[in-house]
């Protein structure tokens, strides 16, 4: 049995993602330049990145008789406005985005295998998966300044998943405009300037590596820029103009929660233990710095705040560069 790309898309839309394309799994176009950034140390300590680069550049031996990735994207944009007190990345509001996409690629999978293909395998921010660049030769966006996907009259706040398949589907046309212009907000935003160059970003300067991935002690010419973010920071994407113009609520229900902890009590991570923390923070995105890693976080937000005078939530940093609107 047979299935077409516009199948695919269709059962893609039935499934709740925001947009569905088919990429080949041809070698990167920039191999050399993820070479370059793991040379210059830009991985900080995920050193599995460096494990991976071989299958990132070659995405056809990722998985063994794939012939296409089939990307999706999915929203998750808060339908609330962000609680006054530290801030929380918009992703991290809800569940775990891994178990809540997996289930609709299983879903995907298990319909493409209906259709005749032996191999359906799914990825989620996870595995050697260049998810951006095959993301972009699907058609769903370009790579922006502040290296996030962004998609034409969507923006930028959204997952990216992937099928690989064997099946024979003929691939989208990559998209090859950058519509980001002139335009240089993400860049002159960042409090800890770790956009070093359009699309190049420096994790190890980064507030969402710093606070996420990082275990050791965070500098303290680092945290007291982080402007109150204390998991993951949205700063790049929220000052971009696509976003300001075109971002509109997740329709799927386990993002559309309001962030699960009181954002002005600063000592709410000192008065819980373990099994307190699991069971309240469990299965969300803010498990993976553990309790100990939310204290640290929970600490430098605050004092990023009184350090930087103010009382309440600041205001993003405004570029005064030319900016070339959507």
């Amino acid at each position: 049995m047979s299935v077409t790309p516009a199948e695919v898309r269709a059962k893609a839309q039935i499934l709740g993602f925001t947009a569905c394309g088919i990429a080949d799994l041809s070698p990167s176009v920039r191999g050399e330049a993820l070479d370059e950034w793991l040379a210059k140390g830009y991985a900080g300590t995920m050193r599995y990145l460096h494990r991976q680069a071989v299958k990132r550049k070659l995405p056809g031996t990722i998985v063994d008789g794939a012939l296409v990735a089939i990307v999706v994207l999915d929203n998750y944009f808060p339908e609330k406005p962000t609680p006054p007190g530290v801030r929380i990345a918009k992703y991290a509001w809800g569940d775990d985005y891994h178990e809540v996409l997996a289930a609709r690629l299983d879903q995907l999978g298990a319909w493409l295998k209906s259709h005749g293909a032996i191999v359906a395998r799914h990825f989620v921010d996870a595995g050697p998966v260049p998810e951006r660049e095959l993301a972009q030769r699907a058609g769903l966006g370009w790579i922006g300044k502040n290296t996030m996907l962004i998609r034409p009259m969507t923006g930028s706040f959204f997952f990216i998943g992937s099928v690989f398949t064997d099946l024979a589907l003929t691939p989208d046309r990559a998209f090859q405009t950058d519509h980001c212009g002139t335009c240089t907000r993400c860049l002159d935003a960042c409090p800890t300037e770790a956009l070093v160059e359009p699309r190049v970003l420096d994790a190890t300067r980064c507030i969402s590596y710093l606070t996420i991935e990082q275990r050791d002690p965070i500098p303290e010419d680092r945290s007291k820029r982080f402007q109150g973010w204390a998991f993951g920071c949205d700063i790049c994407n929220d000052v971009c103009p696509w976003n300001e113009r075109f971002a509109v609520p997740t329709g799927i229900d386990q993002f559309r929660r309001p962030p699960r902890i009181d954002l002005q009590d600063a000592g709410v991570f000192d008065r819980i233990d373990e099994p307190e923390f699991e069971r309240r923070f469990g299965r969300t995105p803010m498990e993976r710095p553990g309790l100990e890693g939310m204290r640290r976080n929970w600490r430098a937000a605050f004092a990023s705040l009184e350090t930087a005078g103010e009382a309440g939530r600041p205001s993003l940093v405004r570029s005064t560069s030319d900016r070339t609107n959507p």
